[in-house]
């Protein structure tokens, strides 16, 4: 039976060092790994290059690593509501990338395909087609987007179970399934982890294929971004 469970977040970190390129699924503060984002903290490694769709609040999510000065560069497509995310970008010290959201998800999405690259209409005629080579089809011009090249990928599942095989639920379906497979090695933690064979196979999201290590995290804040609601009358 294949077992791809390992026993804590420190485990499943193994292999991390400064330099490398990390995917972090999730959107805003939602399905975000969240063990695994402490676990870097506590690592301090440096000079990393983070693809997520942002980066998340100052106090909580990729903004401790900010914080700490360990990311080097941020490819997202926007900055949200980190204020530490705006300043580093405005005043040079963070090199930060900005994609189009689809083309953000296709280039994971390649990645997990195995595509080298693929063309996109998105961004045709603007910064985001700056130096790339574009090309007519049926009449309409296309940017060609190469796929990320990451080293590790860090999701966060709902449940999963001892073979990798992952269910996401609500929301947290955002860019958690795409960045699945589409690092050298895919680290999933999940809420509830049970033994292979437990889940319904019609359940299941992304098979574990997509998966080297996974592990059940604790401690989910689940923090809301912001949170609007009525007054009284």
């Amino acid at each position: 039976m294949i077992n791809k469970k390992v026993h804590s977040v420190q485990e499943a970190l193994s292999g991390v060092k400064d330099n490398m390129t990390f995917m972090l699924g999730g959107f805003g503060l939602c399905g975000i790994p969240e063990n695994s984002i402490a676990e870097l903290v506590r690592l301090g490694v440096k000079n990393v290059t983070c693809i997520s769709n942002n980066a998340g609040v100052d106090d909580f999510g990729l903004g401790l690593l900010l914080q700490n000065h360990q990311i080097k560069k941020m490819i997202s497509s926007y900055v949200g509501e980190n204020d530490e995310f705006e300043r580093q970008m405005l005043s040079g010290e963070l090199d930060v990338e900005l994609v189009p959201q689809g083309t953000l998800a296709e280039r994971c999405r390649a990645a997990q395909g195995g595509f080298p690259a693929f063309y996109t209409p998105a961004g045709y005629g603007t910064e985001v087609a700056e130096g790339k080579e574009t090309r007519e089809f049926n009449g309409k011009m296309y940017v060609l987007e190469e796929a990320f090249k990451a080293d590790f990928a860090f999701v966060k599942a709902w449940k999963g179970d001892e073979a990798g095989n992952l269910i996401f639920k609500g929301t947290a379906r955002n860019f958690n399934p795409c960045m699945c497979g589409a690092a050298k090695i895919t680290v999933a933690e999940v809420e509830e982890l049970v033994p292979a064979g437990e889940l319904n196979p019609d359940h299941v999201h992304i098979p574990g294929i997509f998966v080297q290590r996974i592990f059940q995290g604790k401690k989910f804040e689940k923090r809301i971004e912001q949170r609007t609601v009525r007054q009284r009358t």
